[in-house]
């Protein structure tokens, strides 16, 4: 009679499976899938007043739409998350390569072939779904400017080699245009330079061109200007930040409860942009606050893990990558309390979004896998194998 064994997942199993449940940082796991559940719940919430705004006289949409179409993006998503996480680090750097040329090809193609939503052209329509370049562009930029910084090439043609990349992405998200994924781009590309061994004048230098390149924004962009005149001097248009603050406030500390919030109705993006005002009216500041910390939470544990790394390209990899994860969810949360202009950009796994939840989980399978760690192996923190200089 044959008998099924189910897997013990042993530490004398050396199954490729076993091999990947050892290496792979669950807890890192554990706190992605509670942000993902978190996730639904709040698109839960917000959905009843998404499908309100974009139901039309023909077409009445269920409150439910955009969770259960959030749902059955999960089920692509999250295998699509542990699949990538359990592939070799070489064969993944080699895919990102590809997959970044790609992607700076498709942004070329957005301006003449995009479909264009409030003004703006960042997505490539297929008939079936809407694709956003950018969103998809991320993470394996990212993992691409980690292998052109640990090429055994001088420090100066490495530094040439991954800002240019950096510039010509700048350029095409400008003519779309994106001015928040363009920040995002950069400043992972300055985190990633410093931690890859640039003389603290060399960044000082960055933190100056940062401030130059925003200040010819507001003078050159119009969007900016209109932002940060609204931001900073109450002029113009401020109705959907105004309106995201009244939302987040109103359920004081606790929340009305779940389906009681009201204001979330007058919101421009629910379920997207500003999901994390409605998590503030129906359960509380204190669970924004929770969320806030769930993200920080992710941020140090993979900085804290990777004190006693001695791989270059691993390290830079899982930085840039925790580091763009985390830089979104601030700017987002940022936006939503008014201590930054509108920017129109989503809060990772919490916004709804399809292929933004695809991209988010590509990202992350990307970084479990150059953060897994063989627990066999010898390291010591206070042996230095590398330099970035």
């Amino acid at each position: 009679m044959l008998k099924i064994r189910p897997a013990s997942y042993g530490r004398s199993d050396r199954s490729a499976t076993s091999q990947w449940f050892w290496e792979v940082d669950r807890t890192l796991i554990a706190l992605l899938f509670v942000l993902i559940g978190i996730g639904l719940i709040a698109v839960a919430a917000a959905s009843p007043a998404a499908a309100d705004r974009y139901s039309s006289a023909t077409a009445t949409l269920p409150e439910l739409y955009f969770f259960w179409r959030q749902l059955g993006w999960l089920f692509v998503s999250v295998p699509v998350m542990f699949l990538v996480s359990a592939m070799p680090r070489l064969l993944l750097t080699r895919l990102c390569l590809l997959a970044t040329a790609v992607g700076i090809v498709a942004l070329a193609l957005v301006p003449w072939l995009g479909s264009e939503i409030n003004g703006a052209k960042r997505w490539l329509d297929f008939g079936v779904s809407r694709v956003q370049p950018s969103e998809f562009l991320k993470p394996v930029y990212v993992v691409t400017l980690a292998f052109l910084f640990t090429r055994r090439w001088s420090f100066v043609t490495r530094a040439a080699a991954s800002g240019g990349l950096a510039l010509v992405t700048a350029f095409l998200l400008m003519r779309q245009p994106d001015f928040g994924s363009t920040v995002i781009f950069l400043a992972t590309w300055a985190a990633m330079f410093a931690l890859a061994g640039a003389r603290m004048k060399l960044v000082a230098g960055l933190g100056v061109a940062g401030l130059v390149g925003i200040v010819l924004a507001y003078f050159f962009y119009d969007v900016a200007t209109t932002r940060i005149d609204a931001f900073l001097f109450g002029e113009g248009d401020s109705f959907q930040t105004d309106r995201a603050m009244a939302t987040l406030t109103a359920g004081g500390l606790l929340g009305k409860g779940p389906g009681a919030g009201e204001l979330k109705f007058g919101l421009p993006e629910p379920h997207t942009d500003y999901i994390f005002s409605v998590i503030g009216e129906e359960f509380g500041l204190i669970a924004c606050l929770a969320i806030a910390i769930l993200y920080f939470m992710i941020v140090a544990r993979v900085l804290v893990k990777l004190l006693d790394e001695d791989d270059a390209l691993a390290i830079l990899a899982s930085a840039g990558l925790v580091l763009q994860f985390g830089l979104q969810a601030f700017i987002n949360m940022a936006v939503n309390v008014q201590i930054a202009p509108s920017k129109g950009m989503t809060l990772p796994f919490i916004s709804y979004g399809g292929s933004s939840m695809l991209a988010l989980s590509i990202g992350m399978g990307l970084l479990l896998a150059f953060s897994r760690r063989n627990p066999y192996l010898n390291r010591s923190p206070y042996v230095v194998r590398w330099s970035g200089t």
